[in-house]
Formats: structure tokens, sequence, C-alpha cells
């Protein structure tokens, strides 16, 4: 049972390969070719904040109420970030390939990485590592090695469902603190997990469930001076589900048994929208 579950998740890799040309891990860098290069972007800058006097408290909300949200950051922003995830990341990583929402930034994602099997070494018989120029590396040496000034991290499917919350958070606190020793200069961005659509469970791993990893995240990222980004709120319904048509493996009459988490184009689209409207 331990080691089924995370098998899930590779599994469904397969679904997501036929939907959007994924493989099993990725980086975008080294030996091994991506299928497209992504093009620089020319988006705005980040404006700055309204400098303008406020005459009063009354005058103060209201001129806060209209204050316009601002323009994303540039693409090139994310030029020397680096993205850590599992299969969830690994679409958003094909999606950049294409798309140039997210600069030239760099991916080390594999199909069931977990905070908690990333912290496994090389030499583990089932290891699920990414790989950096054609050879295995755990997440926090690639960063390392990428020269990672900005980490982004989203991880947590395939721990829920087996280590529970409580496990999973403190494998997350021991992943989290082994990248930062190995990437002292960098600024850590936690991810939330995003939602399944709704009705969906793998055992453990549900909605219910992943909001209460998702809040322990938060309490974390307080706690170490992370940044948490709530990715979740940009995919979810009014009900906290992934919302349906961002979802690339939605349970049908045909295949009643998907997974229903990971994500569409369109998805990955409003995905790297909220990042570049959240990162500063």
């Amino acid at each position: 049972m331990m080691k089924a579950k995370p098998l899930i998740l590779s599994a469904a890799l397969l679904v997501t390969a036929v939907l959007g040309g994924c493989s099993g891990n990725s980086t975008r860098s080294g030996s091994e070719p991506k299928p497209q290069s992504s093009t620089a972007s020319t988006a705005s800058q980040t404006s700055k904040e309204s400098s303008a006097p406020q005459e009063s408290s009354t005058s103060s909300a209201s001129q806060e109420e209209s204050k316009p949200a601002g323009t994303p950051v540039d693409a090139s922003w994310f030029d020397d970030a680096v993205f850590i995830g599992d299969s969830v990341t690994l679409k958003l990583s094909y999606y950049c390939e294409d798309h140039d929402d997210l600069g030239k930034a760099e991916f080390l994602c594999a199909g069931s990485l977990g905070y908690t099997n990333a912290l496994w070494d090389l030499d583990h018989e089932d290891n699920v590592h990414p790989t950096y120029n054609g050879e295995k590396v755990t997440v926090d040496e690639g960063a390392k090695q990428l020269g990672a000034k900005k980490i982004f991290i989203m991880l947590g499917m395939n721990d829920i469902g087996l280590y529970g919350i409580d496990g999973a958070t403190s494998s997350m606190i021991e992943l989290t603190d082994k990248i930062a020793s190995k990437c002292p200069d960098a600024v850590i961005y936690i991810e939330s997990v995003t939602p399944m659509v709704a009705g969906n469970s793998l055992g453990d791993l549900n909605n219910e469930n992943i909001y209460k990893f998702d809040e322990k995240l938060k309490e974390v990222c307080a706690q170490k001076g992370y940044k948490y980004l709530d990715v979740a709120s940009a995919v979810s319904d009014d009900n906290g589900d992934l919302i349906y048509e961002y979802c690339g493996d939605p349970p049908t009459d045909d295949n009643p048994d998907a997974m229903g988490l990971h994500f569409t184009n369109e998805g990955c689209q409003k995905w790297a929208e909220y990042l570049r409207n959240n990162v500063q």
C-alpha cells in the first residue's frame, strides 16, 4: 500500500502525456532538447503604487478601493527562477515550451515527486528525482547548480495520502530548509497545492485535506519567511474545486477513474497569470 499510492500520479502522467504532450520528468536546460524554445516576453513592468495625497479617512478608503491592482511583472522576471514540482508542475513546464509567460524559468519536475521522496538519496531504489544535464539530481542540488535566485515549490499531492497532513508538513519543512541552505541567496516561494475537480478523491488525497495542508503551508511560510502563493485561488470555483475547464484529465463516462487534478493549457495560463500578478 505504501508503494502503490505514489505510482498513482505517475500513472496519471500518461493521461497528461496524451492530453498535453508531457513526459515523466523535466528540466529546461541540459543535454535533453526541449520541444520548442520560448520567445522573449514583452510584457509590461510592474507599476508603482499611487502616491496621491489622502484628504481624509473616507477618501483614503475610496482611493484604496479604486486603486488598480497593477500590471504583471515582465516575463523576464522569471529568468533566474526554478520551479520544483510533481506532474502538475510538469504540465506547466510543457506549457512554457510554447508560451513565454514565465520567461526562461527552469523546471525540476518529475511525476510522483513529493516533499518526502525528494529527500531520498540518489541511490534509493524507488527514487523519482528529476534530471539535469541528462543525470538524476536532487532538487536542492539542482537548484544550486542552476544558480536559482527565485525558487518556486509546489509539492504535497504525493505526500498527503501516504504520510498525512502532519507528515507531509514535516517533510516540507525539512526539504525547504535543505534548499535554503544550498541556495542562501534565493527567495523561496511556496505555491499552494491546487484542488481536484468536484467529487474526486484518491483515498486521503481529496480537496478537504488539500485545503488543510495548504493552511499548514501558510503557517510554515509565516514562520520561515517564505513567500506563500495561493495558486489554488486562481483555478478554483466558488466551492473550492478545480474549475472543470482547467482540468486536463476530468472523469468521464469512458474514463470514470481519471484523476481530475492536472491542467489544460487554459489552466496553466491562469496559473502563470496569477504568478506574474502576485510575486511582488
